[in-house]
């Protein structure tokens, strides 16, 4: 019988048995990650990336030079079977699960990585990429799971011009605090630097001062394009086009906490800006506007596809008015930005509820309609007495 290389000594039995641990190791966390992303998160393309891991895994540990890792596994004699840890991170959220479970992967690819290189080095560089993923995986989810909590309560962002008279300005970022509103954004690309810088110092100041007063949460304030004034300016963070600074760079300029929000105009852009660790997305334009001039817009197949395998906080932006809404959450739409229409509207802060309550009462009708497709569906499958209770 031909013997298998490195099989003659006991050290060489050790790195397979280590490489048909790590093997068993990765591929149950990469499946953890994989369930925690479709069941809890709702999110179909992080899901789907693990998915693609957890196969590329499957189909390297296949590879017939790797089978003497089964045959050489040793369960009962394994010293590790009985080690126990007197103290383990806590587990008590979502986030908390996929952070131990994304080490456990990584570290397990590691240990392929390396053993790997003694015994089958064809497979070495396989293994690194996917580690590389995993932690690309792992920041996505964990970003996807804070700007989800932080971004919980926020339905509308109101995109503000500053070159309005300084109290015309604070008199309308006042409607608006006082009508709910919990973001706003800063945006005119004419306006001079010192001018977008005091009045992102105003809004600042004035949301903080309204929370303070109302012992609410402070509003969310973000400066658009400009990550250097955002940061100067004491703002909570910047949206960034295409053209604009890259998300990661603006990272490493504006540090972990701040807000980074990223424009994209097709699936593929949104996909990749979860994946360069944006917090949320503004996907459009979706209707001309009073503002900006457009040459295309915003497909309801990309809206949809966005709204349907993002999870990720994704705002809708371009033309929205209170009259157009209703196509906009009929294609799975959560939250807007609004410029004109609400700025320039006759009482900005009652538009503003309006726009609010329609956001909100459109998607409680599509809930108890979830609710009730749900329902039927288990009386549908349920057993003849279950189905003829149900109906009594």
């Amino acid at each position: 019988m031909e013997e298998i290389e490195s099989e003659k000594d006991d050290s060489g039995v050790g790195i397979w048995r280590t490489l048909d641990a790590s093997a068993n190791r990765s591929a149950e966390a990469v499946r953890v990650l994989e369930d925690i992303l479709r069941f809890c998160l709702d999110d179909a393309f992080l899901s789907q990336e693990a998915k693609a891991i957890r196969h590329e895994l499957a189909i390297i540990f296949s590879r017939e030079d790797l089978q003497a890792r089964i045959r050489l596994r040793d369960v009962l004699r394994d010293v590790g079977v009985s080690t126990t840890v007197a103290k383990t991170a806590p587990r008590t959220e979502i986030k908390h699960v996929v952070a131990a479970n994304a080490a456990r992967a990584s570290q397990s690819i590691r240990s392929l990585e390396e053993c790997s290189r003694l015994v089958v080095p064809a497979v070495t560089t396989a293994f690194e990429q996917l580690r590389y993923r995993i932690y690309t995986l792992e920041k996505a989810a964990m970003t996807t799971i804070i700007s989800e909590n932080r971004l919980a309560d926020i339905s509308l962002c109101v995109l503000l011009d500053v070159d309005r008279p300084k109290t015309e300005f604070k008199t309308l970022v006042g409607q608006l605090l006082a009508a709910g509103v919990n973001m706003i954004q800063l945006r005119d690309k004419k306006a001079n630097t010192s001018l977008l810088c005091e009045r992102t110092k105003t809004i600042t100041q004035q949301a903080r001062q309204y929370a303070e007063s109302t012992t609410g949460k402070r509003c969310i304030v973000l400066v658009n394009d400009r990550a250097d004034v955002a940061v100067a300016a004491n703002a909570d963070g910047v949206h960034l086009g295409e053209t604009d600074l890259p998300v990661n760079l603006a990272r490493k300029v504006c540090g972990h906490e701040f807000i980074i929000g990223r424009t994209a105009h097709s699936i593929a852009e949104a996909k990749q800006a979860v994946l360069d660790g944006a917090d949320y997305l503004g996907v459009g334009p979706c209707y001309p506007s009073n503002t900006k001039q457009f040459k295309e817009f915003a497909t309801d197949t990309f809206l949809r596809d966005v709204s349907e395998e993002i999870r990720l906080p994704v705002f809708a932006i371009g033309g929205i008015t209170s009259d157009n809404l209703d196509r906009l959450v009929r294609l799975g739409v959560k939250r807007v930005a609004i410029a004109s229409s609400i700025t320039d509207a006759a009482d900005p802060g009652e538009e503003s509820r309006l726009i609010c309550s329609l956001l909100s009462a459109t998607q409680g009708n599509q809930s108890q309609e979830t609710a009730s497709v749900s329902e039927q569906q288990i009386v549908q499958f349920a057993s003849p007495q279950t189905a003829n209770s149900r109906s009594k």
